[in-house]
């Protein structure tokens, strides 16, 4: 029963993957690619290594794939956070299809308060 278990998690997980990789394919801009890597990426790498976890077991396989899904949870959303503002620090443009940009507003009131 475990192994269907870990079997459909690993699949949702493979889903979560190929979404984030299509969306960083067919998205706009930097922003809303980073949005799509980080959510899917993150969210279908983590369930594929929980799925392996479960199918190993509590064993030096299932604490390496619990050690790395933790660090991925970790890591994945401050790089992303560090990338996006990176490229908007450096001027990239958002899609022009964009409602707003509360980060530049942030900073253009925060210039004016100075």
């Amino acid at each position: 029963m475990s192994d269907l278990v870990a079997t459909v998690i690993i699949f949702i997980g493979l889903l979560f993957d190929l979404f984030g990789c299509i969306g960083l394919v067919r998205l706009p801009d930097i922003y809303n690619r980073v949005q799509a890597s980080t959510k899917c990426v993150t969210l279908g790498t983590c369930m594929i290594l929980i799925g392996v976890l479960i199918h190993a077991g509590i064993g030096a396989l299932g604490i390496k794939a619990l050690v790395c899904a933790v660090f991925i949870l970790f890591t994945s959303p401050v790089a992303a956070h560090a990338v996006a503002r990176g490229a908007h620090f450096f001027g990239v443009r958002l899609w022009e299809g964009s409602v707003m940009d509360k980060f530049l507003e942030e900073r253009e009131s925060q210039k004016k308060d100075k």
